[in-house]
């Protein structure tokens, strides 16, 4: 099967490999100087990381349903800046690599990623 034939949830790992990837973006996040103290500072980490697999699962393509809030209500008042951004997106490729995703899948997520700019970005 090519890659526009599988779904980028089948090429991310299904949710095992999804639940593997949010883990390093968290490990990376938490390692992260300039967005660290967001993620320290959340009253429950475990939920955001549910969250997340629930949110990359159902957005590549998989079974499970988002049950959290929508991206820009989600971020509502956090007044992120650009650089934040900029920061999760270098922190999710680089768990992406670490968990041995190919590069063009990385390129899509990349894209999915950048186009929640408007939703993220000093809402």
């Amino acid at each position: 099967m090519s890659q526009t034939q599988t779904s980028l949830y089948e090429r991310l790992g299904r949710r095992e490999g999804i639940e593997r990837i949010t883990r390093s973006i968290l490990k990376n996040h938490l390692a992260n100087p300039l967005i660290k103290t967001r993620y320290e500072n959340s009253k429950d980490l475990a939920r955001v990381e549910r969250r997340v697999v629930e949110f990359f699962c159902a957005g590549a393509g998989g079974p499970e349903t988002y049950t959290g809030s929508d991206m820009r209500a989600t971020h509502r008042g956090m007044n992120v800046s650009e650089q934040e951004f900029v920061t999760v997106i270098d922190d999710v490729l680089a768990a992406l690599e670490e968990n041995g995703v190919d590069p063009p899948t990385r390129n899509e997520v990349l894209a999915i990623l950048w186009s929640l700019k408007n939703e993220v970005i000093r809402v």
